[in-house]
């Protein structure tokens, strides 16, 4: 039975609305994208959409109690929960250097997650 699924794409500001259809989970038509970046988009959400995981992790002696982290690059939305939660268990020790790995291959997904900030320590002559 063929199916329609609608998505929104983000990749650019004019948000197409693209169509994909389907049956039996074989793609077999796209509509509605502006450009070939829209039908790439609609296909990979459709067959394994992923998100980039951004968040906060804590930091002893550090400068603030917490620095911002985000996956190197997208997940798949399924594991995006369970990242959150094992990142709520880290704990890094101040100083934290921009793009110091948090946690390589974050749940056996083959992404790192990285500090997106440095943070210095809070003891005066570190970091």
């Amino acid at each position: 039975m063929r199916r329609k699924h609608e998505f929104i794409c983000i990749n650019c500001p004019l948000s197409c609305t693209v169509e994909l259809f389907e049956e039996d989970g074989e793609v077999l038509e796209v509509r509605g994208n502006e450009c070939a970046v829209g039908e790439k988009y609609a296909v990979t959400e459709f067959r394994d959409p992923r998100r980039r995981v951004t968040t906060t992790v804590r930091v002893r002696g550090g400068v603030l109690p917490v620095v911002p982290v985000a996956t190197a690059s997208p997940v798949p939305k399924r594991l995006v929960r369970e990242v959150v939660r094992v990142l709520a268990s880290v704990e890094l020790e101040a100083p934290v250097e921009m793009g110091q790995v948090v946690m390589p291959d974050v749940l056996g997904t083959g992404v790192d997650v990285i500090a997106t900030r440095p943070l210095p320590s809070a003891r005066k002559g570190r970091g």
